[in-house]
């Protein structure tokens, strides 16, 4: 039941965060805005990256009782998400928003560290002592390098259009920044889903754990 509940959270508020992203790429594109079309192509990989995150983290983290927190804070990732998105023809106001939306989800995975040691207690058996030791780095790795990397990024991103308007904006050195972004979230999401590939036997096999330690 858990489970179902925060899968449908997802799937609720990505939805609505794709809205906010097919609405404003309407506009800006129906004006002739093809400046644009790479934000609303970033746009869409960050939706398909919090959605790829929440499903790895749904599976290997979520149990009785429903986590309130863990949940806000997907909530309120999902307001930062909306509100870049309606700044697709913005490249400062993209770039402060997007570093903003990083120390969100920043803040989620250190939150979820205490959800993965409560699972690791609970998974005591072999199969699921080794899933949540591979989740546990994972986090980690988001937590020391990965994360950090992207908000870096987009603040220097920011400061640079903030310095040189002249360069990024009157001669849309802006699409240089973007790219970057772009790229590396699309990279950033290649990791996701080759992690995904990785945990998804363990993630079936532990929960056959569960039952098993639930029927003794």
């Amino acid at each position: 039941m858990v489970v179902e509940i925060e899968l449908t959270l997802c799937s609720i508020i990505q939805g609505v965060a794709l809205y906010f992203l097919v609405d404003n790429a309407r506009q800006v594109l129906s004006m002739g805005q093809a400046s644009a079309w790479p934000y609303v192509a970033t746009g869409l990989v960050i939706i398909l990256l919090f959605w790829s995150r929440s499903l790895i983290h749904t599976l290997t983290l979520i149990r009785w009782p429903l986590e309130f927190v863990h949940n806000f804070f997907y909530i309120a990732c999902a307001l930062v998400e909306a509100l870049a998105f309606t700044h697709l023809n913005d490249p400062f106001t993209w770039f402060v928003l997007t570093a903003f939306y990083a120390v969100v989800v920043w803040c989620l995975f250190a939150y979820d560290m205490r959800i993965v040691a409560l699972r690791g207690r609970d998974s005591a058996g072999p199969v699921g002592s080794r899933l949540y030791g591979m989740v546990g780095a994972d986090q980690l790795l988001n937590i020391r390098l990965l994360i950090p990397l992207i908000f870096l990024s987009n603040v220097a991103s920011a400061l640079v259009i903030y310095l040189r308007p002249d360069f990024f904006v009157v001669r849309q050195g802006h699409y240089i920044l973007i790219a970057v972004q772009g790229l590396g979230l699309l990279g950033y999401l290649i990791y996701v889903i080759r992690t995904y590939i990785q945990l998804a036997p363990l993630i079936a096999q532990t929960r056959e754990e569960w039952r098993a330690a639930a029927e003794k």
